[in-house]
């Protein structure tokens, strides 16, 4: 362990790192064909704040901006180790072919990298992805049996390729929404669950157990309350490991982020934001069934709340309508298609409207998350940041908060906050508490 010159501990990054994906479709794959295409030097990682991101340099000096690589310890590129888990068989490269996000070209030259990753055995339950269904599914007498099985995959895993430590991001699909009860709220009666196989105990959570106690940071990029719950947070302070989540920020919400703080900025007031999508790929055939729908539009919801406050402007805001679609469109395949109506209205209440159409890509989208939480994630557990990690906010719809009163989704703000706790770990100086940053928006 050595010492950054600011007086924070931080593991170097030495050694190989697994990156270990429960969930290998269309993201998981997007995301390793791409990292190995910038491994080899034919693609720019675009995208991705750890590969082309600079830290600000203090407000009020001369101080230059710095690369963030080199402004803390990040996971090389060549030590990253892929593998995980998925209710289908096929190695990589077959389920990139059958995702249909990367053309042809794309996918030959990182045939043999992909070619080479066999998803293990998932952790999987009908009841909680109605619409899909695979035979490499594990089975075990009780959910303990499961957590236990997934504990033994990690430790072969890394030995099998020689990896010194390991993270976690959750690129499955989104599940049945799960109401919080008795065996969520501490960490015996969450085991005791597990033992006696609690149906409320979902297959993304016996993961994060599993994890946790495997000493592996997870992130989630689903809506799932995955390791969002009293049990799974307490559990990550036990056992000292990062946490974060949950819903990778990418296309439509991620506009709205963009949006919104300039219409809070300039004052002006919305009547209403209607937004639908329609999208063809395996999470719009999950998210067809209204018990995973409803864990989405939850999560897409609660993104306008704090930003376009009603409390702090009820003349602007207090009567607006926000609305939330998605419908399933096979032909649309991975490049999903979102339009926004937003009305708003400005001087005298004179009304306007801003219509948006983004075709976007959501694979294409989301792998430079991935790639960033990964060594984000690591970089947390490195430097001895436990629990949840809310300056990774920045890349969630749905963020996790660390005793925060409210949920800050402000895109800027929640930059702000990332690039102020790098500056901690790089022992940097820092302009602003980092309690200062998140009151910006209060």
């Amino acid at each position: 362990m050595y010492r950054t010159p600011g007086g924070n501990h931080l593991d170097p990054a030495q050694g190989k790192l697994a990156v270990l994906l429960p969930g290998m479709g269309a993201v998981a794959t997007t995301f390793i064909a791409g990292v190995e295409a910038v491994r080899r030097g034919a693609s720019v990682p675009v995208g991705s704040l750890t590969q082309l991101g600079m830290l600000p340099g203090e407000e009020g000096t001369s101080q230059e901006p710095v690369a963030i690589g080199e402004a803390v310890s990040l996971a090389s590129l060549d030590d990253l180790v892929f593998g995980g888990w998925d209710i289908y068989e096929e190695n990589c490269f077959e389920a990139a072919c059958q995702a249909d996000v990367l053309s042809r070209e794309h996918l030959e030259a990182a045939r043999d990298c992909l070619a080479a990753i066999k998803p293990m055995a998932a952790v999987f339950d009908q009841n909680y992805v109605r619409n899909l269904s695979g035979s490499n599914v594990k089975r075990g007498e009780t959910k303990m049996d499961l957590a236990e099985a997934l504990m033994a995959d990690v430790a072969n895993f890394m030995a099998d390729n020689g990896c010194s430590r390991a993270v976690a991001i959750w690129c499955g699909s989104t599940e049945s929404f799960v109401e919080l009860e008795a065996v969520h709220q501490s960490i015996e009666s969450f085991e005791k669950g597990l033992r006696t196989s609690h149906p409320k105990i979902s297959p993304s959570m016996i993961y994060a157990y599993a994890l946790l106690r495997s000493g592996v940071p997870f992130a989630n990029g689903a809506p799932n309350r995955s390791v969002d719950c009293p049990a799974i947070v307490a559990l990550a302070e036990r056992e000292g490991v990062a946490i974060a989540g949950k819903d990778f920020k990418t296309g439509q919400t991620l506009m709205k982020t963009i949006l919104a703080p300039g219409f809070a900025a300039r004052l002006l007031g919305v009547h209403g934001w209607y937004s639908t999508n329609i999208l063809g790929n395996r999470d719009g055939a999950v998210l067809d069934d209204p018990g995973s729908f409803r864990t989405k539009e939850e999560s897409k919801l609660s993104v306008l709340d704090s930003i376009l406050d009603k409390t702090k402007n009820p003349e602007l805001y207090a009567s607006m309508t926000h609305k939330v679609r998605i419908d399933y469109y096979p032909p649309r395949g991975d490049n999903k298609e979102g339009w926004d109506n937003i009305d708003i209205f400005g001087w005298m209440g004179y009304p306007m409207q801003i219509k948006i159409n983004f075709l976007c890509r959501d694979s294409i989208l989301a792998a430079p998350l991935v790639l960033d939480l990964a060594l984000f994630m690591d970089l947390a557990q490195r430097s001895g940041r436990c629990g949840v990690q809310d300056w990774l906010s920045f890349y969630f719809k749905s963020p996790q908060q660390n005793g925060a009163e409210s949920i800050e989704h402000n895109l800027f703000i929640q930059q702000r906050m990332l690039e102020q706790t790098l500056r901690e770990i790089a022992g940097m100086s820092v302009a602003r508490p980092l309690a200062h940053v998140r009151s910006l928006n209060a």
